[in-house]
């Protein structure tokens, strides 16, 4: 027996712990800086995805593959007090999430992450059907390609749409997970190194390919560019103008934020709109997932933007 549609967005995939290091100045090399402050944060595509669209009302699952040492247990604890459902996580003691040092020069407003990717499992597991199949919205990443591309593949076949975060083409198998997607969100530079199209117009129309629903180019505070089937050239949608504090995390929002308007039937231009204000709205925080906003927050912010417009 089949369940019902019991979860909004099932992922898959990254599953990240975030080591902050905020410095007074980025150093040059063979040099030293003085350490500020610390924080340890959780992070990964597919994991700030869950927790945004979690934020927002979505009711939520992870089903990747976590290891069985501190940072798993961390990323693990960081998922439960989110509300996301980990009952069908595979914990292995050869695993590991992907661990990232990213240091932080405030004054320049820059970051340089360092990350390791060692044995890390993430999406390549075998998740149950009836999982797959009582999800509204699949999202994928390219951590663990075998694994997304079998859970890809039974989701199309049950009608459920495939949201993809991908920032990597080096598994020899991504162009065969790349076609699966039936909603693709990437950035400017790796859209750029996928297609060869420097312009985000034209490289959002080369991933617009036959059978895919919609393509976006994400481009920062230049706000992004989107397809669907059927158009005949993409649109734009401005970034939102807001004192940007901390970048990092701002494009998994945008991917949460986008899939948890897709399970509730939004349509495709309010999708855009929403994720971009949730996006904008992390940029302003510096306090890692705690500064993902709610949903009341996202719309008050879309009216406020709307009523300064007719102003």
């Amino acid at each position: 027996m089949l369940r019902r549609k019991e979860f909004d967005i099932l992922g898959l995939g990254a599953v990240a712990v975030d080591d902050f290091i905020y410095v007074e100045a980025y150093p040059p090399p063979d040099a030293k800086a003085r350490v500020v402050a610390r924080r340890r944060e959780c992070g990964g595509l597919t994991a700030i995805a869950l927790i945004a669209a979690a934020r927002l009302g979505a009711r939520c699952a992870y089903a990747g593959g976590l290891g069985a040492d501190e940072l798993s247990s961390f990323a693990l604890e960081c998922l439960k007090r989110e509300r996301i459902d980990v009952s069908d996580v595979k914990q292995s003691p050869a695993a590991r999430v992907v661990h990232s040092n990213i240091v932080l020069d405030p004054r320049r407003g820059t970051r340089n992450i360092f990350y390791d990717l060692n044995r890390v499992v993430g999406g390549d597991v075998v998740v149950p059907t009836s999982l797959i199949r009582s999800s509204r919205v699949l999202f994928v990443d390219n951590i663990g390609v075998r694994g997304m591309m079998r859970a890809a593949r039974l989701a199309r076949r049950s009608g459920i749409p495939v949201v993809a975060d991908f920032d990597s083409a080096s598994d020899p198998r991504f162009l065969e997970l790349l076609a699966l997607a039936d909603h693709v969100i990437i950035s400017r530079r790796f859209a750029s190194e996928l297609t060869g199209c420097s312009s985000p117009q034209k490289a959002v129309g080369a991933l617009a390919a036959p059978g895919r629903e919609v393509a976006i180019v994400t481009c920062g505070k230049a706000g992004c560019w989107y397809l669907a089937r059927g158009w005949k050239g993409p649109k734009h949608q401005r970034a939102f103008k807001v004192a940007t504090v901390n970048s990092t995390g701002c494009g998994d929002v945008f991917h949460g934020a986008y899939a948890f308007a897709l399970a509730r039937g939004l349509p495709l231009e309010e999708r855009v709109r929403l994720a971009s204000a949730a996006a904008a709205l992390k940029a302003k925080s510096d306090s890692g997932p705690a500064g993902i906003p709610s949903l009341p927050e996202v719309r008050g912010f879309l009216k406020h933007e709307l009523d300064r417009q007719t102003r």
